[in-house]
């Protein structure tokens, strides 16, 4: 089942992408929570135009976040956390520690558009990715420290 996507949803596309998921999925939860409508013809022809009209804007965003990324730079985030003697993290960074973190920094970015590597549950330095744009991804690292 193809459809149109109306919003950004992670792991599936991006806004104004057309993709092609299982019937049920589609019908039973893209659609109806609004995230999404069916690829018939006249959607279709609609999309094209709404695209079309968008695309000054659309780039307007892609320069914003490519700015963004370059003033962002190779930022390397402080993070403090408790841990252990052994260096272990008492539970893990989440993607809300480090939306925090840059936010600390001056940059609002969601932490929704954070991609952490894995679980991180050791001090130590870590790589995040930052979903800036859907053509704009930049890196940034992360230092895991013990709180004193």
């Amino acid at each position: 089942m193809d459809i149109i996507l109306k919003e950004d949803i992670k792991g599936l596309g991006y806004k104004n992408d057309v993709v092609n998921v299982k019937p049920g999925y589609g019908r039973n939860y893209l659609i109806p929570q609004g995230y999404a409508i069916i690829a018939s013809k006249s959607n279709m022809k609609m999309h094209k135009e709404n695209i079309r009209q968008a695309s000054h804007k659309a780039e307007k965003i892609k320069n914003e976040a490519q700015e963004l990324a370059s003033k962002i730079g190779a930022l390397v985030l402080p993070i403090s956390t408790k841990a252990g003697e052994s260096g272990k993290i008492f539970g893990a960074i989440t993607t809300t520690q480090v939306a925090e973190a840059i936010s600390n920094k001056g940059f609002d970015i969601d932490r929704k558009k954070i991609n952490l590597p894995s679980n991180i549950k050791e001090l130590g330095e870590y790589e995040v990715e930052l979903d800036l744009h859907k053509e704009v991804k930049h890196s940034i690292k992360i230092q895991v420290t013990a709180e004193n």
